[in-house]
């Protein structure tokens, strides 16, 4: 089955056009047909995108929203002769939310768009690219290719109660739809499946702390395959610290923030969201690579930044140890956790106390690849496993379909 993956960001959108020919597998890089991604929608941006077996190619695109980004590459899909009447079969669209109310992969109609609606207050930032890149694809491809909607909260919907609730009153709880959902969970999914395959070892019985480290970032603590833990909670804020997110803060600094500063919680909400983390700390860049370059010329702000970030990791690696009484390896995927070896070797520093020891030449070597980095004595593994969320956005969208 030809399946189109649509992976809405919230500034960014990667589409995969892929063969799957077995809803229970994940597509693999042979069956790729093209690939690509829309960068800085909103803004003056650019377009990558691939064609199995040839070169990459970049162009500058201006795109007001996700909804032109889906007709961009509808249309550039349709000129090179990939998209015709009979395909794709099905697009399979990543939502970021999806309440309490969607758990499963399923075929989006009107009821389902006004399901997700109803849920926006829970992610306003988050689910509403999603729902521009469905009405375009739906209505540029018709009513005859069928639409799937992937929810990454659904992988955290088995933690237990004592790690999804917050010590609130309940019936506030209840009235409000309160809970830690988690996010990210097709990265952590993709890599507790690979892993799997990797290390020849069943889904259900791996132990693994995965993490998913980029400009949004998160941990997950996962028990025979299922997430029983994770860093983001009942919206993507908490946690690790990120590229402009704080991550975890004491409840009351909002309020405090307001009175102090004479503005209203939202607006404080914003700065904890689009000013904080690596840019609000280092003041300079929420780009890691900038943070690492400027703290090598001597920048202590950015130096303390990058601290931050790698200590508050390591808190929540030897959290979850604790939770799951150890780990078969700890695993980095996400832009951070796949393209730099200082990052990890600062975050898993110090950790032989657990058993956890870095092969230096290893990690140095893993550069976007799939690698195992830990050293040969090691009793916990680490690996580096790039994360591929359209795989998953396509083969649940084929097996959605049956």
């Amino acid at each position: 089955m030809e399946v189109l993956a649509l992976n809405c960001g919230s500034s960014t959108l990667k589409f995969l056009l892929t063969e799957v020919n077995d809803g229970n597998v994940l597509p693999g890089q042979n069956q790729r047909l093209a690939y690509g991604t829309v960068d800085r929608i909103g803004a003056q941006g650019r377009f990558h995108f691939c064609i199995q077996d040839r070169e990459d190619c970049w162009q500058p695109v201006a795109v007001a929203d996700h909804g032109e980004a889906t007709r961009q590459v509808l249309e550039w899909l349709r000129g090179e002769g990939l998209l015709g009447y009979e395909s794709p079969k099905a697009v399979g669209h990543r939502v970021v939310h999806g309440g309490d109310r969607f758990i499963d992969p399923i075929v989006i109609d009107d009821e389902v768009i006004k399901g997700i609606e109803a849920i926006g207050h829970l992610a306003p930032l988050h689910n509403e690219p999603a729902l521009s890149a469905i009405a375009a694809a739906r209505a540029t491809l018709g009513p005859h290719v069928s639409q799937v909607a992937i929810f990454d909260t659904a992988f955290h919907r088995t933690l237990p109660e004592r790690a999804a609730m917050y010590a609130i009153p309940m019936g506030l709880a209840k009235k409000h739809s309160v809970r830690r959902y988690g996010f990210h969970g097709l990265a952590h999914r993709y890599m507790t499946e690979r892993y799997a395959v990797v290390a020849t070892t069943p889904v259900e019985r791996t132990k693994l702390i995965t993490l998913q480290l980029g400009n949004g970032c998160s941990v997950a603590a996962v028990e025979n395959g299922r997430s029983v833990d994770t860093s983001m909670g009942f919206t993507p804020l908490e946690g690790l610290v990120m590229g402009t997110r704080s991550g975890d803060t004491d409840p009351s600094l909002a309020g405090f923030l307001a009175r102090q500063e004479n503005v209203d919680v939202q607006e404080v909400e914003g700065w904890l969201n689009t000013k904080s983390g690596l840019l609000g700390v280092s003041g300079y860049s929420s780009d890691m690579r900038e943070l690492l370059d400027a703290e090598s010329r001597g920048n202590a702000q950015a130096a303390l930044a990058v601290d931050m970030f790698c200590y508050r990791v390591r808190k929540y690696i030897g959290a979850y140890l604790t939770v799951l009484g150890g780990a078969d390896a700890i695993v980095f995927g996400g832009g951070i956790g796949e393209n730099s070896p200082q990052v990890r070797a600062r975050i898993c520093g110090g950790m032989e106390w657990c058993g956890l020891m870095i092969d230096q030449g290893l990690n140095a070597r893993a550069l976007g690849t799939e690698e195992r980095i830990s050293a040969k004595s090691s009793k916990v593994h680490a690996c580096v496993i790039p994360v591929d969320e359209e795989a998953v956005i396509a083969r649940d969208s084929a097996r959605c379909l049956g």
